[in-house]
């Protein structure tokens, strides 16, 4: 194989690498165990992966943009506890929106800290993780929370309800991801998203606010937040008070999986959309073959390694360093 022709299989990989992945893993795990391409588990991974890729979508702007957000896991587990506490005490049809509103002023504090105080984004949502993981055991009073009326409540419909034999978190989960993905690159914002983290002064200096800009991420990073929050309330109609917990480095890996650089610039809502699939179906994949559950978070290590040599290997056009 000429020099050449390796070069250009590298860069391939480099550049496709996720899919590569996707594909190999896919099979692999097809061979070893023909219940993992039975349509029933490929659906239930998905609806599964729902709450994890509706964050993560969120996730993805950020990232982009230059920062990072590990405060989305205690974030979900507060939507989820309000959500709940909220529906027996008001209606579901004013907890929901209350709940929606209470995230959005999270999301919209820790944009102004980073936006617009210019604060290190990894310092401020790190110390945000515990204030609002504080902030949910201060709300629940320590408890967990359930819904009384579990039989007579249409708020099981987010969770648990289906359409045209699809169930609802994954239209919600699809739907989302079209919008935002459509938002990312084809929009002006999308755009200035992409300008701020590749170069945030040039992007001040045609124009662009990047504080704005920065903002706005961390709002709609909270609003997917808010969402995954509301899928994960109504599908058990109960909940722990740490149900997010530990969650802000799955959707951080899913994130970088997908090829979102961490020093900004780079990624696409496909992608993470991949990248999200691809954890999932590891998950199960490794279920199946029967390794057990604590073997997952040594392959999550294995898989972020991997992604971040694909990401530097991208920025190169090489798989290896040519000092090397």
């Amino acid at each position: 194989m000429s020099e050449m022709t390796r070069q250009q299989i590298g860069g391939l990989l480099a550049r496709q690498g996720i899919l590569v992945a996707f594909a190999l893993f896919m099979i692999g795990f097809a061979l070893a165990n023909q219940r993992f391409i039975d349509p029933d588990n490929i659906l239930g991974v998905i609806r599964s992966s729902a709450i994890l890729g509706v964050m993560a979508l969120g996730v993805t702007f950020v990232v982009i943009s230059g920062n990072l957000d590990l405060s989305v896991g205690s974030m979900m587990s507060f939507s989820t506890i309000v959500v709940l506490d909220l529906h027996d005490k008001i209606g579901p049809a004013l907890a929901i929106p209350a709940m929606f509103a209470m995230t959005l002023c999270l999301g919209a504090f820790i944009g102004f800290l980073v936006g617009y105080l210019k604060l290190n984004s990894l310092i401020v949502t790190l110390g945000m993780l515990s204030a609002i993981h504080g902030l949910t055991l201060t709300y629940s009073g320590g408890k967990n929370m359930d819904i009384a009326d579990k039989e007579g409540t249409w708020f099981s419909i987010f969770g648990q309800g289906e359409a045209l034999g699809i169930p609802v978190p994954i239209l919600l989960f699809a739907a989302l991801a079209a919008v935002l993905g459509i938002a990312l690159a084809k929009t002006p914002f999308g755009r200035k998203v992409y300008a701020v983290g590749g170069n945030g002064t040039a992007a001040t200096f045609s124009g662009i606010k990047r504080a704005r800009v920065v903002f706005s991420c961390y709002v709609l990073s909270a609003l997917c937040v808010a969402i995954a929050g509301l899928i994960q309330a109504s599908r058990s109609l109960g909940s722990q008070n740490t149900v997010g917990q530990g969650m802000e480095l799955e959707v951080l890996a899913a994130v970088i999986l997908g090829g979102a650089s961490l020093l900004g610039g780079s990624g696409t809502i496909f992608k993470t959309v991949i990248g999200v699939l691809i954890l999932g179906f590891i998950q199960n994949g490794l279920l199946l073959v029967g390794l057990q559950f604590y073997v997952q978070y040594v392959v999550t290590w294995v898989i972020i390694i991997l992604a971040v040599w694909l990401d530097i290997a991208a920025k190169r056009g090489k798989l290896w360093s040519p000092i090397a």
